[in-house]
């Protein structure tokens, strides 16, 4: 892999399809996002490209409900975004990844 600039500053970065995660707090937050089952699933789902809620919720097994708590989770660290679009009836919710790679750097903080 060729080498690749990544910030020094403590935070969560996107960047060409790659999130930066530097810091223990930041790394602890993005952790936590990923550290369940369910949304590792919707994950590995929208590798293949976006989906609305309801499909997800149906690929899942879960209501509609507990997958946009998911994915709120989610976009709370900048791994996914929703947006609403019209649908058959009414708008539909739907979810795409923000990045196919997550890079963790654990960094002392700068005094």
């Amino acid at each position: 892999m060729a080498s690749e600039i990544v910030p020094e500053k403590e935070g969560i970065y996107e960047k060409d399809g790659v999130l930066y995660v530097v810091g223990a707090r930041y790394i602890a937050r993005v952790a936590n996002a990923l550290a369940n089952e369910t949304r590792t699933r919707i994950l590995e789902i929208l590798l293949d490209g976006p989906a609305d809620l309801d499909d997800l919720a149906d690929i899942v097994g879960q209501s509609k409900a507990n997958i946009s708590s998911q994915i709120r989770k989610l976009e709370s660290v900048n791994i996914v975004t929703s947006r609403y679009l019209p649908g058959q009836r009414g708008i539909k919710k739907t979810v795409e990844l923000n990045v196919k790679r997550i890079v963790m750097i654990l960094a002392k903080p700068r005094r």
